[in-house]
């Protein structure tokens, strides 16, 4: 018997970097600083609240959109340090992670033949789900200076055409760990401000932004609020990157389209989480204090690498550390990684992972969202390369 012929709806995808490097890492007894999960657990109190909904009985269904308390919490959320007032019932919809909030937004608003403007280095997900609606990306990479990457607007505006349909940003930055800040937004709003296009804004790491600077997120701003889908994600939030829950705020009419999707790609999202993430969300203290949480451990590790042969970027927000490393091998990216996992027993990620033709920068991206012990065990062995 002969399995049939299956034409891949993406045959230039295969295993993922982190995937590979996390293997590496169990292989070779790596201390893991490449994929990008805590290695500590949650609020105990979370986890409680969890469990009482499912003693309570909420284990059914709930709403296609969400579960009702926790779409006015998240309203709330969002009008308190944003200033934008989202309707909970008409402009908040729980996702099965950020992942699944971005592939439903692309999918409700991208028709073959769209082209969809992506900003690299970029998440993985951004291009499969571009090219699984039919549509085409549009690439346009981040300058690289002594400050570190930005985002180059001349250069985003000029590859609009008539058949852009979404541009797609990411703040604070995975894998770089730059910001945009208010200047950048307004550049943005520029660029779309009398067309149809939209805007996807990935914001799961809100709640890392360092030194004092405040998220500059898309619902600030009342040109780009109007057009954008903005995700995010408790994953990220409160160090269960495992329940796979986040959420898409959006106007109503472009919520109503990404419901359609979502309906019948995931339909809704887990009962009784959803019902202790709203009670925990009663209390703001562990997410305004999460900067400050994450900003000791983003100074301990660059502290642990000053001196080191490794040169730092700026890391002004999310839980990762890009460095340079031509002071210590002229390998390709890819190449240093797996030596430094297989030979100094530290896992990274090579940052040229992140482009569509992997581009060559001598750079590779550590994750410090690990107990401090686990860093310094790190920092141990990065010293001594």
């Amino acid at each position: 018997m002969t399995t049939p012929v299956l034409q891949s709806r993406l045959p230039a995808v295969g295993t993922t970097v982190f995937t590979l490097m996390s293997a590496l890492a169990t292989e070779h007894g790596a201390v893991n600083l490449g994929q990008g999960f805590p290695d500590f657990g949650c609020d105990p109190q979370l986890l409680d609240m969890v469990n009482d909904a499912m003693r309570a009985g909420l284990n059914q269904y709930p709403p296609m959109a969400g579960a009702a308390p926790l779409r006015e919490a998240i309203a709330a959320k969002i009008a308190t340090l944003y200033g934008h007032a989202y309707d909970a019932n008409t402009e908040i919809t729980v996702t099965a992670g950020a992942t699944q909030g971005i592939i439903t937004a692309i999918l409700c608003a991208v028709h073959p033949g769209d082209e969809v403007i992506v900003i690299e280095p970029a998440y993985d997900s951004y291009r499969p789900s571009i090219q699984l609606a039919g549509g085409v990306a549009v690439t346009v990479q981040m300058r690289l200076g002594e400050a570190g990457y930005s985002v180059p607007w001349d250069q985003i505006a000029a590859a609009v055409t008539p058949r852009t349909r979404m541009i797609v940003i990411n703040t604070p930055h995975n894998p770089t760990g730059s910001i945009l800040r208010a200047a950048d937004l307004d550049a943005l709003a520029s660029i779309v401000a009398g067309t149809d296009i939209l805007v996807l804004s990935d914001e799961v790491y809100e709640h890392m932004v360092y030194d004092g600077e405040q998220h500059a997120s898309v619902s600030r701003h009342p040109v780009l609020a109007e057009r954008a889908f903005v995700v995010s994600s408790f994953g990220k939030t409160y160090h269960v990157t495992g329940w796979k829950v986040g959420y898409v705020a959006a106007p109503a009419a472009l919520s109503a389209e990404f419901r359609k999707v979502h309906q019948y790609n995931v339909f809704t999202v887990n009962t009784p989480m959803q019902h202790g993430l709203a009670g925990y969300m009663r209390d703001p203290a562990p997410y305004v204090e999460l900067p400050a949480f994450y900003q000791r451990k983003r100074d301990l590790f660059r502290a642990g690498l000053e001196g080191s042969r490794f040169t730092l970027l700026p890391a002004d927000g999310t839980y990762f550390q890009c460095v340079r490393y031509e002071g210590i091998s002229d390998l390709g990216e890819s190449e240093f990684a797996q030596w430094l996992t297989r030979e100094i027993k530290v896992a990274a990620i090579p940052v040229s992972a992140f482009y569509s033709t992997p581009k060559e920068s001598g750079i590779v991206r550590f994750c410090f969202a690990k107990q401090n012990e686990t860093l310094r065990s790190a920092l141990e062995r990065l010293r001594e390369v």
